[in-house]
């Protein structure tokens, strides 16, 4: 029987992660420090976009989420850079044979805004992937003030990827 990771066929992932508001005076989204009036209450940065990111590159390996990886109850994470985990993710992927095809990543909140971050947000997930920044799609939506992420209580996001096999 052939292994279901061998790089023979495309593989998509899809992730999402949330955190709630808490104080501090910025968040730390897709790797980059986005001033806001609150952080985010988590164990790690609590980059919500990184997270979900590495919940879909394990979701596309089958290889379980971000949780069994990076536990919350293990000291050695707590204020961990969110790149570090993107790291091991993408090393599972090219130990399997795979590269990224493409991202697409979305914030769901109503603040912060993405306006003047876009660039350096987008170009530091290319970085952390080693792809183009035309490989890394990035948006935002507000959810028209429904639910916690419309009563600003935190923020949540969305990430597919499709990987590929390596050439």
């Amino acid at each position: 029987m052939i292994s279901s990771l061998t790089p023979r066929d495309p593989r998509v992932g899809f992730g999402f992660d949330v955190h709630a508001f808490g104080p501090g005076d910025h968040v730390w989204l897709a790797g980059v420090r986005v001033p806001h009036s609150q952080g985010v209450v988590a164990h790690s940065d609590g980059d919500v976009l990184l997270h979900a990111l590495c919940d879909a590159l394990l979701g596309a390996l089958a290889l379980g989420d971000i949780g069994q990886h990076f536990p919350d109850t293990d000291p050695q994470w707590r204020g961990a850079a969110s790149a570090q985990f993107v790291a091991h993710c993408l090393g599972l992927a090219k130990a399997r044979g795979y590269r990224i095809g493409n991202v697409d990543l979305t914030l769901l909140a109503e603040a912060p805004r993405l306006r003047g971050h876009r660039e350096a947000m987008v170009a530091r997930v290319a970085e952390l992937l080693e792809v183009e920044p035309e490989a890394v799609g990035l948006k935002a939506t507000t959810t028209e003030r429904l639910g916690f992420t419309g009563r600003g209580e935190g923020l949540a996001a969305q990430a597919a990827v499709l990987l590929l096999a390596r050439s």
